[in-house]
């Protein structure tokens, strides 16, 4: 299956640039924890790509499920918290790094990269994948139903990165906004995984049974997926400080080491 060696080889890259980012630079090299998220996150994508899950999906949408919240919500919360981006960045000659960096700073990649795109890529088209037959034509073709795997992942990705993720996000609004973004992902999965379990509005050609613990499985398994990188947001949420500007007519001290400090 092609799916062995490209995550042999994404994973034997990654593991590649750590090693050329601590090799360049001994003193900061690279944190050993996002070695290991990038590996986690690689090991879900290989249990939902491999069998049984791979071979099951076909045929029960329990199993699409799994593989869906194991491709689309926990394997990107491990790729994304590995800070892929900025590892390259490290690894890559100056030359090719600013090229990169101009990439990243570009307007179609600021416009992916926004919170609002990056959740109506991931979750709004969720809405469109069960509502419509759009769910039962990508599993009848074993091109749509990679087309629709590889959609997963992406937008996965993307969300992540827009909410939590270490790499540089030069539109990345405040946390407070994200957290806004994230509820919305939230109320929508929820939303979904009832209609799902009601049959409300839902057009998926499955068994009753086998449609109702597939929402059940979205319903938590998002829940607690979503929860995890709200975990990672706080976690890496450092407010700003802010400095109380001096008073009228006092001015300011000089402050131990020789630097200016405002007089308290």
């Amino acid at each position: 299956m092609f799916a062995v060696p490209l995550l042999i080889a994404v994973a034997g890259g990654y593991l590649f640039a750590a090693h050329r980012a601590r090799r360049r630079n001994p003193v900061q090299g690279w944190s050993r924890r996002r070695t290991a998220s990038f590996l986690a996150g690689s090991a879900l994508l290989a249990v939902a790509l491999l069998p049984p899950t791979a071979a099951t999906a076909h045929a029960d949408f329990r199993a699409h499920m799994v593989q869906h919240m194991l491709i689309g919500m926990y394997a990107p919360l491990g790729l994304v918290s590995a800070a892929p981006v900025t590892l390259l960045l490290r690894s890559l000659r100056p030359g090719h790094a600013r090229r990169l960096t101009s990439v990243l700073h570009s307007a179609p990649a600021r416009l992916v990269a926004h919170p609002a795109v990056a959740l109506l890529l991931g979750t709004g088209t969720l809405v469109v994948l069960y509502c419509t037959p759009l769910y039962d034509t990508a599993m009848a073709h074993p091109a749509g139903h990679r087309l629709m795997l590889a959609h997963f992942l992406v937008s996965g990705c993307l969300f992540a990165h827009a909410v939590a993720g270490p790499d540089p996000a030069p539109a990345r609004p405040g946390v407070r906004a994200r957290l806004v973004y994230l509820g919305v992902a939230i109320a929508v999965h929820a939303l979904l995984a009832q209609a799902l379990y009601g049959g409300f509005l839902i057009d998926v050609h499955a068994p009753v049974d086998q449609v109702r613990q597939g929402a059940q499985i979205m319903y938590y398994g998002g829940d607690i997926a979503e929860l995890l990188l709200a975990g990672v947001l706080v976690a890496t949420w450092r407010p700003e400080r802010r400095t109380r500007p001096a008073a009228r007519g006092r001015p300011a001290r000089v402050a131990a080491g020789g630097t200016l400090g405002v007089g308290g």
